[in-house]
């Protein structure tokens, strides 16, 4: 090889070398980027969390007949609105008016013996004292005296039993409330055994709505207050929207919360109470309990400024000029636009806020402009 042969072929190795040096430095200059950021900082929020409710009256009380009988009136209909004592049924009288008529006669039959023991004792204390009677009749005197007043007192007892009877013949409302359903018609016979009642009547004047809460937001909101008679005090009203997507115009106050954890579901009950003026409200009706959080001084995130692998939530945080994909923890209740960061960023951060689907991690970056997020009460 000649020493032109030698020299030409290092200059093309120096010139190759050059090129493809520019083409890295070329490639690494398209690399970079510009993207909108935001420096975060603390802000306060209010969300709110939804659960599936059942709405209750506040008794559900169901009408049972205390005597067996044929049903020979019903005073109410349906849906009535009915007042404390007001009757709703009446069942056949006739055998209890007779059973109270025999009992007002024994009561008299016994009252009359009664009278007579009396007599009799009285007669034989006198002739005892006078020697003409003995002891011995004295006191059988004494003792059919205790007999008859023992016959008399059970005589009472029956009657007042016969009469209960009759008075259960008409069978009232116990609380003022709406009458449900009436499953048995004039003409049936019913009995203390029917496995159905003949109707209920819901006292709906305040309504219970139940829904649950899980194991883990239970114990959430015990470290939030230091324990749940607190977490009642200082809870929030709730909100209840209707089946039709409507909002209930009254609020809600959580009034108990159980102390036992369902092992088939593992949550919790919760019992929210509503003022049911108008009665709009109906037993047995279902609903969506909306329940408000706030958050104080907490950092707020775009959601769009995020992405999902594997349940886990990314942002890409700016370090030094480059974006590193960083783990965030964020609560498990948002807004649907924001999320607030509970681990993995912290006030002061620059984070990306455009560009993450096509984004990678170490990645060159430059801030084109900052965004802020909008103030919110």
């Amino acid at each position: 090889m000649t020493k032109k042969l030698l020299f030409g072929l290092m200059v093309c190795i120096a010139l190759s070398s050059t090129f493809v040096g520019c083409k890295e430095e070329t490639t690494k200059t398209k690399q970079t980027r510009e993207y909108n950021a935001m420096i975060l900082e603390t802000a306060s929020r209010k969300l709110a969390s939804t659960y599936s409710a059942t709405i209750r009256g506040k008794q559900d009380v169901d009408i049972r007949t205390k005597v067996e009988g044929y049903i020979t009136d019903i005073k109410v209909k349906e849906g009535s609105i009915v007042k404390q004592g007001q009757t709703l049924f009446v069942i056949d009288q006739a055998q209890y008016l007779a059973a109270l008529a025999t009992a007002e006669a024994k009561v008299e039959v016994k009252q009359a013996l009664v009278e007579a023991s009396q007599l009799s004792a009285a007669a034989k204390e006198v002739l005892f004292e006078q020697d003409i009677v003995s002891e011995f009749d004295l006191r059988m005197a004494r003792t059919n005296l205790a007999a008859s007043k023992a016959e008399l007192a059970q005589a009472k007892a029956d009657e007042l039993t016969a009469s209960n009877n009759l008075a259960y013949t008409l069978i009232k409302s116990p609380v003022d409330g709406v009458v449900g359903t009436l499953p048995f018609r004039v003409g049936t016979f019913v009995r203390p055994s029917e496995s159905t009642p003949i109707t209920t009547v819901s006292d709906n004047s305040e309504m219970y709505v139940y829904f649950s809460l899980s194991e883990s937001q239970v114990l959430s909101l015990k470290r939030q207050y230091g324990a749940l008679e607190n977490a009642l005090q200082e809870m929030p009203d709730v909100e209840l929207q209707l089946s039709d997507g409507t909002i209930y115009s009254e609020k809600g106050r959580i009034e108990a919360i159980s102390g036992i954890i369902d092992p088939t579901t593992g949550s919790v009950t919760i019992r929210a109470k509503f003022p049911n003026k108008k009665r709009l409200l109906i037993s047995g009706g279902s609903g969506t309990i909306i329940l408000p959080h706030r958050q104080e001084g907490c950092v707020v995130i775009p959601q769009h400024a995020t992405y999902e692998v594997q349940d886990k939530v990314y942002a890409y945080k700016v370090e030094n000029g480059v974006a590193r994909a960083k783990i965030i923890g964020v609560f498990e209740i948002s807004n649907g636009k924001e999320y607030i960061v509970q681990s993995g960023l912290m006030e002061g951060d620059t984070i990306i806020v455009e560009g993450i689907g096509i984004l990678r991690d170490g990645v060159n970056v430059k801030i084109k402009d900052i965004v802020t997020l909008k103030k919110k009460k």
